[in-house]
């Protein structure tokens, strides 16, 4: 049974970073590819961020390029977001997500992946 916790969500002010983790047990976590996706009030739940398995290349989307960056200890089966720079419209739900399938691509779709975490809020005050 695969399953991913979240933590170091907070309450922060604009400007300030935090750090996510998620820590994954059950499964191979090695091999696939990580993700981290959010969700605002009242809104579709969208891509963040995308890790291969070795951790080698990352993906991200265009709202939080050159502020987030995403990483893996595959000994410890954790993956990280560190998050600077963080604005108003960052507040969310930040979920951590594994890939549905060994071999598949930095993937930006929900459907991609099989295994979610409980989630844990961001909030950042203006």
């Amino acid at each position: 049974q695969v399953q991913l916790v979240e933590s170091g969500g907070g309450l922060v002010q604009a400007g300030d970073s935090l750090r996510l983790s998620c820590a994954a047990s059950g499964g191979t976590f090695s091999s696939y590819v990580m993700a981290w996706f959010r969700q605002a009030p009242g809104r579709q739940r969208e891509f963040v961020a995308a890790i291969t398995w070795s951790g080698g290349t990352t993906s991200s989307a265009d709202s939080v390029k050159g502020r987030f960056t995403m990483s893996r200890d595959n000994a410890k089966n954790v993956v990280s977001l560190q998050m600077n720079s963080l604005k108003p419209e960052d507040t969310a739900v930040y979920y951590c997500a594994r890939a549905s399938r060994v071999g598949y691509g930095l993937g930006r779709t929900e459907r991609e992946y099989a295994y979610w975490g409980q989630g844990t809020q961001v909030t950042v005050s203006s």
